[in-house]
């Protein structure tokens, strides 16, 4: 007599079947996660692509090859810099947004990334959420230079002066919507002064322009003004930063002039596409806080007008949102339009 609870044995075969089913895909997920888990600890296994949002020859190139080169020897591969310049840097920002998110394609971010919103609105081809940074790398902070036959010393000189042009002070900047077109209506702001900002194509001409008194002053990274600078031709009035600057130590800062609010920097760091593994993270993001704690990269980056700044990636994240509320209030203010 069979016992009416004993399965038939048809049903107990099915029964067995579906568990010998479930081992073999528990056992093919297990392998599965296992060949990621693998793949992703084994990263680097191929070049890494650092894509940079300027032309070659500039500070951006520059300090990405300086820290290019550390990368190699720290990840036992090449890193090859790529310059993807255009846009205001969007070329660069859309393109790694777009790319693979395999930790082998990574941007080197620049200060027009907090501004393009404010900029741009619906314009931009790419979203906030599709990048993640990993690391702040270092700032260009802006010096105010004038003529050095200019009566101006001082910020308060600069304001007094102001007052005696008619239609107040003529600025120049590299561009509408660039870190120095910004941080020069800041300060127009902040110090009451009446001025408008002039639109040039890059440093050099701002500095023939401020030269031959067609402009009163510029704000500017010291590193291309230093050859006039020491030649006499041209004078720092003060620096843009929240304290004094390694690059150019005797130049007191805006905001111990009596301008607290005045700061403003070009920066740099590095974000990847935001679903990155986090094991390539975390090799990727220590290991740029190393190259930007060594002294021989700090004083190479200095050489070419560069302060490293190394932080982490919630850090710099915190830093973007400070950078982006704060030049979205000054562009709104001061209605700046980009088509």
């Amino acid at each position: 007599m069979t016992n009416p609870r004993q399965p038939s044995p048809k049903v107990q075969a099915a029964g067995l079947q579906r568990r010998t089913v479930l081992v073999t895909l528990a056992a093919g997920v297990a392998a599965g996660s296992g060949l990621l888990a693998h793949a992703q600890t084994d990263w680097p296994s191929r070049p890494v692509k650092l894509i940079s949002p300027y032309g070659a020859g500039g500070a951006s190139d520059l300090s990405a090859r300086v820290l290019g080169e550390y990368l190699a020897r720290e990840l036992g591969q090449q890193i090859v810099v790529e310059n993807k310049p255009g846009a205001g840097t969007r070329v660069a920002i859309e393109m790694v947004a777009r790319a693979p998110a395999d930790g082998y394609t990574v941007l080197y971010v620049a200060a027009p990334y907090a501004t393009a919103e404010a900029l741009y609105g619906k314009g931009l081809s790419y979203q906030r959420d599709q990048l993640r940074p990993i690391a702040m790398a270092m700032h260009a902070p802006l010096f105010l230079i004038v003529n050095a036959l200019s009566p101006v010393k001082t910020v308060r000189d600069l304001v007094a002066y102001s007052k005696t042009r008619p239609g107040g002070l003529n600025f120049g900047s590299p561009g509408a919507g660039s870190q120095p077109h910004l941080a020069a209506e800041l300060l127009l702001r902040d110090a009451g002064m009446q001025g408008v900002n002039v639109h040039m194509r890059g440093d050099a001409m701002a500095y023939s322009e401020l030269l031959g008194g067609r402009i009163d002053a510029t704000l500017t990274a010291i590193s291309s003004a230093l050859p006039h600078i020491e030649a006499g031709k041209l004078r720092v009035v003060g620096v843009a930063s929240e304290a004094r600057s390694p690059l150019y130590p005797s130049a007191p800062t805006i905001r111990e002039q009596g301008f607290p609010s005045v700061v403003a920097s070009g920066w740099y760091g590095f974000m990847v596409p935001a679903a990155t593994p986090p094991e390539v993270v975390a090799r990727l993001q220590p290991a740029l806080l190393r190259a930007l704690d060594d002294p021989a990269i700090k004083q190479k980056l200095l050489d070419i007008g560069l302060e490293a700044s190394g932080a982490p990636g919630p850090e710099f994240a915190r830093f973007i949102d400070v950078e982006t509320r704060k030049w979205t209030d000054v562009i709104r203010k001061a209605n700046i339009q980009i088509e």
